[in-house]
């Protein structure tokens, strides 16, 4: 019978912790992207969208497009309408796989960066008419986003973590430890009494 009622005090205590730990793992992330993740694209885009689960502001320089042979997209700029960040992009490139890596600021004020891979099958050259008008409203941010790549190492994961913040899987794990933990005990507990 004690034991039954200490399992049972055990398991809401378990619960509580779990439900505790809920408000820390639910952090905003990306939620789609356009291009999409892993897409193979024959025709580069004019525009990059992505559209994440919470408001989000622009971290500087938000949007970074790299590719094969050094490949450096110019990126103009970006625009945020609550959850969606969207920005005007001048392709340039051979054919191959090619990252995104994306910074913002969540409403609690987590930065968090990440990446979207995708590739082009055909090389992309810029169009004549596409030129002037990009390069005219993007004319600062190409010295800086070709600046940028060379001077910060690219991440090598397509998550989203925000800085200065514990991965989710990190919470898990010691959620399930103390649980763990918590059940030992009572074992020990209960064996001592019979």
């Amino acid at each position: 019978m004690r034991f039954k009622r200490f399992g049972a005090s055990l398991l809401v205590t378990g619960s509580i912790l779990l439900g505790a730990a809920t408000p820390a793992l639910a952090h905003a992330e990306l939620k789609s992207s356009d291009p999409a993740r892993g897409a193979s694209l024959a025709t580069p885009p004019t525009q990059i969208k992505l559209t994440f689960s919470g408001p989000v502001t622009l971290a500087e320089n938000p949007i970074q497009i790299t590719g094969p042979g050094n490949a450096s997209w110019t990126v103009g700029r970006a625009e945020v309408a609550g959850t969606v960040v969207t920005a005007p992009v001048q392709a340039v490139g051979p054919a191959g796989e090619y990252t995104l890596r994306y910074k913002v600021t969540f409403e609690d004020s987590d930065v968090a960066s990440g990446s979207v891979k995708f590739s082009l099958s055909n090389p992309a050259a810029p169009s004549s008419s596409q030129a002037p008008s990009s390069q005219a409203q993007s004319s600062p941010p190409p010295a800086s986003s070709q600046a940028q790549p060379t001077a910060t190492p690219a991440p090598q994961t397509d998550e989203t973590t925000p800085e200065g913040l514990l991965p989710t899987w990190v919470w898990i794990v010691l959620a399930v430890a103390v649980v763990a933990a918590g059940i030992v005990v009572a074992l020990r507990f209960t064996r001592r009494k019979d």
